[in-house]
């Protein structure tokens, strides 16, 4: 593991940032002090995605594990939380139901509640298995209504990868996977400088210089208008039938009826993003290609993977379910502004569902699985599906209700194989309440799915992180290890090939 030079907790401890205050803030500036830092806000309704996460087979929880480099100290975290996270009046409210309307209504929030430090025995054998076994039994468990609906448990326990471990659990009705991300990550702070916040790299867009001109370029704009309406079309088709009939065929990794009740194994392995951006650049692809690439030849593994998908016939339907925040994610210098300065952003889940081929193949060349995967993802660049999902998930719980929109996720979703996500972490060293992350592994249960896979990059790696339902795979590790060992194979072809 990496040493920490010159780590000094009061240094590092997280600060605001100095920004000038209104006079309203600076006359609320007491107020807020007497309730540990917690702003106060009025009573509003629950959106209709925050109610849906509400009902009984919808009821999702985000995980984020969070290695840390040191020992952490609760008391350290506890006083930065007041003046970041609960700051955020979605962490500092309860969801009270009134006349059949549940309700956003501010409280104090205990933060001895809040954040739970087990006491454990640093002698253990087997201080990763612990780990996974807590994350394990904590998917069996829910936060109780009478509190905001987070914790955070905080594990000084030595592991293979990091010093300790902190775990939030945080309900998805308090907002979507990327804007929680994004409001953690607003929490910390770089470690060569305590006042700056993270740097999310940006996918910059390309010039687009052509010296196609006139009817040339009509053409060319009209025959990508065509093909957004038709893939637009040929989608909204699949999630209609879907939502009434079409399944996957059944296969190893398809989870029962009634697995998003059933606990979850989380797992995860670290690689190279260096890896991903050799193949990325030699094959001209992006990371998501690759990503998608690498999964999908790890589950097809050839010589004894983790699952048995080679005896399927070559006319299975398998699809992975990626669902979409249509609403701009608020950035995070925006989240510390609201921390901070009391600005008001955007917040809230607009669902829209991406249903994403998996192809089941042994293929000859290993590239193919990534040139198959930027085809696929390209196909659906060109595609208006997440927004008309979006609308008629939201038309039928405006015409039916809350019940039938809830039925309407959970059988698009049940209908689908698994879940696929890729999400940009920050490109240098952070530090949560002053102490540096070694590595950051979101995922969640509670999920229809037997399988979740989610891909987060931190710094000059990405962390694979698995999500199971043990009743249908019951060896997440083995599959772990195959997709990490893919991406070996695949960045060697391309070596081996001169592509690079």
């Amino acid at each position: 593991m990496e040493s920490t030079n010159s780590f000094r907790l009061r240094k590092q401890a997280l600060k605001p940032i100095e920004t000038a205050r209104s006079s309203a803030s600076q006359r609320d500036e007491e107020e807020v002090s007497k309730n540990n830092g917690q702003r106060t806000c009025e009573e509003e309704p629950l959106s209709p995605s925050s109610r849906l996460y509400h009902e009984p087979n919808f009821n999702v929880y985000v995980i984020a594990i969070m290695g840390c480099k040191t020992r952490i100290y609760p008391d350290v975290v506890k006083a930065n939380l007041g003046h970041t996270l609960l700051r955020h009046p979605r962490f500092s409210s309860l969801q009270v139901e009134n006349n059949g309307e549940m309700r956003w209504v501010p409280t104090e929030v205990d933060l001895e509640r809040h954040v739970i430090v087990p006491e454990l025995d640093q002698n253990m054998d087997s201080p990763d298995k612990f780990l996974e076994d807590y994350v394990y039994n904590l998917s069996k468990t829910t936060i109780d209504k009478s509190q905001p609906l987070w914790d955070l448990h905080l594990l000084n326990l030595r592991t293979s990868q990091s010093e300790a471990v902190g775990i939030f659990r945080i309900h998805h009705s308090l907002g979507d996977g990327t804007s929680l991300l994004s409001l953690l990550l607003a929490c910390t702070r770089q470690m060569n400088d305590s006042k700056a916040l993270p740097t999310i790299p940006i996918r910059k867009k390309k010039d687009k210089k052509s010296d196609r001109i006139g009817i040339w370029r009509i053409l060319l704009r009209f025959w990508f208008v065509l093909q957004v309406f038709w893939n637009t079309v040929v989608d909204v088709f699949m999630f209609i039938a879907t939502a009434l009939f079409l399944t996957d065929t059944q296969n190893p990794l398809k989870g029962l009826p009634g697995s998003e009740s059933t606990p979850r194994r989380i797992v995860y392995r670290t690689v190279s993003l260096d890896d991903i951006k050799f193949v990325k650049n030699a094959m001209n692809t992006t990371i998501n290609d690759v990503a998608f690439g690498m999964t999908q030849a790890g589950e097809n593994k050839k010589d004894g993977g983790a699952t048995e998908t080679n005896n399927l016939p070559k006319s299975i339907r398998l699809r992975s379910n990626l669902l979409v925040n249509i609403r701009p994610a608020p950035g995070i210098q925006a989240l510390a502004d609201m921390m901070e300065k009391d600005a008001e952003v955007k917040w809230g889940n607009w669902i829209g569902y991406v249903l994403l081929p998996f192809t089941i193949a042994v293929r000859e060349d290993p590239l193919d699985y990534v040139r198959n995967a930027k085809a696929i993802i390209d196909r659906k660049k060109r595609s208006l599906e997440a927004f008309c999902t979006f609308y008629i998930a939201d038309w039928a719980l405006n015409l039916f209700g809350i019940k039938a929109a809830s039925a309407l996720s959970h059988k698009v979703i049940s209908r689908t194989t698994m879940c696929f996500s890729n999400m940009v972490g920050p490109v240098e060293e952070i530090g949560f309440c002053g102490h540096p992350m070694a590595f950051l592994a979101p995922s969640s249960y509670g999920q229809p799915y037997a399988l979740m896979i989610n891909f987060q990059s931190y710094i000059d790696k990405m962390t694979i992180v698995l999500s199971v339902d043990e009743g249908t795979i019951p060896n997440p590790h083995q599959l772990c290890d195959d997709i990490v060992e893919s991406l070996q194979i695949i960045k060697d072809t391309v070596m081996t090939r001169g592509l690079a």
